[in-house]
């Protein structure tokens, strides 16, 4: 495994890859070696301008594993918009599979790629902050807040 560390405004990022692929990002710093791979520098860059609010999407080779269901879920959670929420059940229901909620907290829980796979997106449907990379929601509430202050970005 390859990594390189990145700054954000929420701290450090650690972005991890295996040859040419994403394998997770994660808050905070990991051990592993640091090196200035291609696809490692490509997806710093991607997320510094979307911090910065040049980018409202990701076009970057990830090495997504989970079970079928969870991919299913990684999938739904790529669909909505920037600057959008959604509720677990909006999405259990996108699935076609309205009582997997809990099912669908749980593999939101375990997405690999936050920020990429736009976990932040999905709220409680009574519209509160909950369970984000763990019970981080000071993290899920900015990244809410930078999507909807930012109206002309590419």
């Amino acid at each position: 495994m390859e990594k390189i560390v990145m700054e954000s405004p929420l701290g450090e990022i650690t972005i991890a890859a295996k040859g040419d692929k994403l394998i997770f990002i994660t808050y905070g710093e990991i051990s592993g070696k640091n090196t200035q791979s291609n696809v490692l520098l490509a997806a710093k860059k991607q997320l510094e301008e979307y911090f910065e609010q040049k980018r409202t999407s990701f076009d970057l080779p990830l090495s997504i594993e989970g079970t079928s269901f969870q991919k299913k879920v990684w999938e739904a959670l790529r669909s909505i918009p920037y600057g959008e929420t959604c509720s677990y059940q909006d999405v259990a229901i996108k699935m076609d599979n309205p009582k997997a909620v809990r099912a669908v907290g749980q593999a939101n829980r375990k997405n690999p790629f936050p920020i990429i796979v736009p976990c932040h997106r999905v709220i409680g449907k009574n519209k509160k902050l909950i369970g984000y990379a763990g019970n981080q929601t000071d993290k899920q509430q900015y990244l809410l807040s930078l999507e909807n202050s930012s109206n002309s970005v590419n």
